[in-house]
């Protein structure tokens, strides 16, 4: 199967979507499974990895009935209060989903500790036991936080989201680049070559301005660690799926077309235990 490996669907609500900020205008809208498909069908891409954009089991199940309506949907990243002393009750009841696959916690909006706190890495290590991952969705601050993280919890599969959003827009690399190489060394973390072009400038950027970053995690993670996703709809504020979709196509041709394949498809369908 050819995989995108990271995107939302949402029925849009002004409040719980806050983080739509006024130059994010064009996102205050619902975007649901149907609007994506024919996007899928013309880009060749089978199917896509529905990750959680609101804090709520509720959006979970609501991922989950979407999944089990649209076979587009091979999978569902969700969210449970990770804090919870009730956790080991909420896994067990959630892991009657098959579609979920993991969960995520939207990190970026908490302090940079966030990933370190005993509870969160409790809560994390608990996913293990059901086979269940965990996306980390950070910003370049953070990666001290979750070098932690990562190195604590030894037998949970991680991926990086969105590269840790690296500053695209200022050029900064250097800092960014030392600490997602040690990332890269613990082998149980993978990392998503999506959510690019949001960090770098909306309205002028070029393909050039995200090789080198591409060339950092090419580097350190290797070809059999690394998966597209579009992250659409948050995209369309500075690019349609087809530009992401090239984007990454481009840089990846020159790997050749095995390499390609894992990038594309095989490497999410390992990471997350997609099926048909």
């Amino acid at each position: 199967m050819t995989i995108d490996a990271h995107q939302h669907f949402w029925h849009f609500d002004p409040v719980r979507d806050s983080w739509i900020t006024d130059d994010m205008a064009s996102l205050r809208r619902d975007f649901l499974p149907a609007d994506l498909e024919p996007i899928l069908a013309q880009n060749g891409i089978d199917g896509c990895v529905a990750v959680q954009a609101s804090q709520s089991e509720d959006e979970t199940i609501f991922l989950v009935r979407m999944a089990q309506a649209y076979d587009i949907i091979k999978g569902v990243v969700g969210w449970v209060d990770l804090q919870s002393a009730q956790l080991p009750e909420r896994l067990q009841d959630l892991s009657q989903y098959k579609e979920i696959k993991g969960f995520r916690h939207v990190a970026q909006a908490e302090p940079d500790d966030f990933l370190t706190r005993p509870a969160v890495v409790e809560g994390i290590r608990q996913l293990a036991s059901f086979g269940l991952t965990y996306d980390i969705l950070i910003y370049p601050t953070q990666l001290k936080a979750a070098l932690h993280l990562v190195r604590s919890v030894p037998n949970v599969s991680f991926v990086v989201d969105h590269l840790a959003k690296p500053y695209i827009k200022k050029q900064e690399i250097s800092r960014w680049s030392n600490f997602m190489a040690e990332i890269a060394k613990n082998k149980h973390v993978s990392c998503k070559l999506s959510g690019m072009v949001t960090e770098g400038d909306w309205q002028n950027w070029s393909k050039k301005d995200f090789f080198p970053y591409m060339d950092v995690i090419f580097e350190t993670f290797g070809p059999d660690r690394i998966m597209f996703g579009s992250d659409w709809p948050v995209c369309l504020v500075a690019a349609n799926y087809t530009q992401v979709k090239t984007l990454v196509d481009e840089y990846v041709s020159n790997w050749g077309e095995e390499v390609r394949a894992k990038v594309f498809g095989a490497n999410a369908v390992s990471f997350y235990k997609l099926t048909p």
